[in-house]
């Protein structure tokens, strides 16, 4: 028995034929669509995304440079940086071994006076002023201020005593007074930030 393939008359001779397709040519326009969706993407994305930056005068204030020329061994300034005090500390020998003789273990948040400063530099403490409490500023950075009972930092409103490398010692602060990120420019200027 013979199977009859003739198309009838008056038929198209098409749906009877098997489609045959090409499998690069599909992929490739899967993969085109893809990657035009993608470029799309991105400049949509990019604008927004960098509309967040920080303008000019934020990143200004980011970072600030002091002249530290003019501070003698013993004496500390206040500055700002970021809206926040800062403290710059000359200290004296006599101050640096009295803050390496303290056992690092008897500290609530210990650190030696070297991870606290630069090397080389280890005279100059540079710390925010910022009580680690409830965010008062301590005294002891000016001329003639209360330093407190271990010649460093005094926090009047809680109590909190800081020695001379700005670790906490009494009260109920529970950490040192932060150390900001700061490189020495030259030996008389540093960068804060």
């Amino acid at each position: 028995m013979a199977i009859d393939t003739a198309v009838p008359p008056g038929e198209d001779p098409a749906p009877f034929q098997e489609e045959v397709s090409d499998p690069r040519r599909r992929d490739f326009i899967n993969i085109a669509a893809v990657a035009w969706i993608g470029v799309g993407a991105g400049v949509v994305v990019l604008p927004l995304v960098n509309q967040m930056n920080p303008s000019a005068d934020v990143l200004a204030q980011s970072t600030t440079e002091i002249d530290i020329s003019k501070i003698e061994p013993g004496q500390a300034i206040k500055t700002t940086f970021r809206k926040q005090p800062l403290f710059v500390r000359n200290l004296t020998p006599k101050e640096i071994s009295e803050a390496d003789a303290v056992a690092v273990s008897s500290l609530r948040d210990p650190q030696t006076l070297e991870e606290r400063t630069k090397t080389g530099k280890k005279n100059w403490l540079i710390t925010l002023g910022v009580c680690t409490h409830l965010g008062c500023v301590p005294l002891g950075a000016g001329e003639g201020e209360n330093k407190g009972p271990f010649g460093g930092y005094f926090c009047p409103c809680h109590g909190s005593a800081y020695d001379t490398a700005g670790r906490i010692r009494q009260g109920p602060a529970p950490r040192n007074l932060e150390v900001p990120q700061y490189t020495f420019n030259s030996d008389t200027v540093v960068t804060v930030g």
